[in-house]
């Protein structure tokens, strides 16, 4: 009786043992295909990390452009802003933990900053009077006079220094 007893047991042991190396073996199976996905995070955020670079030069030589008072086509700008919104749209479709989702988050950031400086040069070429480093800006300072007006009380009667006479001249 004492064997019979002790055989389940050993049976339920090596069972237990079983369910450790698969569960083992599955944990590193997921953690293969984990790795394998943050790869390819990595390598897809690179590769739009090195098109918004080729990207970023255009800018900077439409920013030259503009910067120095030549009049730049609208196409010129359009064509980089479209091609900086597919570069988003790829990072949008990249899905990242940790490290490469940092990354891809730095690169939206890069991008929507080469587009709002794209955004600021066309505004900039389509009316060259309202660059800012160029334009004089003029401020006037009001004089405010107390008239009395919005209150109830009269203004303090003024002394005046002049003599006021009902004489008038006449023209006829």
């Amino acid at each position: 009786m004492g064997l019979a007893s002790s055989t389940p047991k050993a049976s339920s042991n090596n069972t237990a043992s079983k369910e450790k190396m698969t569960n083992t073996k599955d944990n590193k199976v997921e953690e293969v295909k984990e790795s394998e996905e943050i790869s390819k995070a990595f390598a897809a955020v690179a590769g739009v990390r090195k098109e918004v670079d080729k990207l970023s030069e255009r800018v900077a030589a439409l920013e030259v452009a503009v910067n120095s008072g030549t009049q730049v086509t609208d196409e010129e700008f359009v064509v980089p802003a479209e091609l900086l919104m597919r570069e988003l749209l790829k990072l949008d479709g990249i899905e990242a933990e940790g490290e490469a989702r940092l990354q891809r988050k730095a690169e939206v950031r890069r991008i929507q900053k080469y587009h709002e400086i794209l955004d600021k040069l066309k505004t900039r070429n389509s009316n060259p009077f309202s660059d800012k480093h160029k334009a004089v800006s003029v401020t006037t300072n009001w004089e405010t006079f107390d008239s009395g007006m919005g209150s109830l009380t009269a203004p303090p009667p003024m002394s005046s220094s002049t003599n006021t006479t009902q004489d008038w001249e006449r023209f006829d």
